[in-house]
């Protein structure tokens, strides 16, 4: 009987060591956050140490199941009619993303409108003026976004095709079909930045534009909405792991190919 206890008790044991990093970070974080809100934190924010976390604790949001398989499937079946006529690119202008595709919407079916008006509500103050496209991001299953702060900026452009013709003499005349970007307008964005997670899990990692050495985790999980607020979105870089990196708290989250849908307001 003794001998089976021993044997038992080993058993446990090497189950509750076989991932000690994982079991130091649970351990951890119960032992420093109190409550059911800390609890439920923890499940999508992991930092390099407590003081980096309250630096941005009320400037993030991680809503886990934040819409349906259903609207998953609705949202995916839209904007996958634009983005399937693009390539997807490994150039980004300010080298932030590699291995993506992107697009902008304006108008939308009732159910994503829907899921829209929810995003907008839960992540913008009432009175918020918003900017009206939306911008949808394709990340390939080998494409990560670079650590980077977003720009204020965001431009409308389409292609546009220019007819010329260039006359070699009174007979010969050649017609020339340019087709070049055309920017349509620009708009600057306010504080705030909200995005649903479509189609995989993924990793956000927010590092301080100040020091490198820090670092905050979110877990994005299929379909979740992430939302990044003020110190967040102006003070700290922020980019998607690539896949050999996407770990959270010790743990692979991995990696397939990535759609998200993001809302942005503008300035007050």
């Amino acid at each position: 009987m003794m001998a089976l206890l021993i044997r038992v008790s080993k058993q446990v044991q090497r189950k509750s060591f076989q991932n000690p990093l994982l079991y130091r970070l649970s351990s951890e974080c119960s032992a420093s956050r109190k409550g059911p809100e800390s609890k439920e934190e923890c499940k999508w924010m992991f930092g390099s140490s407590q003081e980096i976390l309250a630096v941005v604790r009320g400037h993030v949001e991680v809503r886990q199941n934040f819409i349906s398989e259903e609207e998953e499937n609705v949202l995916f079946k839209e904007v996958e009619t634009g983005l399937r006529k693009k390539r997807y690119e490994f150039d980004h202008w300010d080298d932030a993303i590699h291995g993506y595709r992107e697009t902008e919407r304006l108008q939308w079916g009732v159910t994503c409108e829907s899921v829209l008006r929810r995003v907008r509500a839960v992540a913008f103050p009432e009175d918020s003026p918003l900017l009206g496209p939306v911008h949808v991001l394709d990340l390939d299953k080998d494409g990560y976004i670079k650590p980077h702060i977003d720009s204020v900026k965001v431009c409308l452009s389409v292609n546009c095709t220019i007819l010329m013709f260039s006359t070699l003499n009174t007979v010969i005349c050649t017609l020339l079909i340019l087709s070049v970007p055309a920017v349509l307008s620009c708009q600057f964005c306010g504080s705030t930045i909200a995005g649903l997670s479509l189609l995989s899990d993924s990793v956000m990692r927010l590092t301080p534009e100040n020091k490198s050495t820090d670092w905050v985790d979110l877990l994005l999980s299929r379909r979740s909405l992430y939302i990044l607020r003020d110190d967040a979105r102006f003070k700290f870089t922020h980019g998607i792991l690539k896949d050999e990196e996407s770990f959270f708290s010790g743990q692979k989250v991995p990696r397939h190919r990535r759609i998200s849908v993001i809302c942005r307001n503008l300035p007050v």
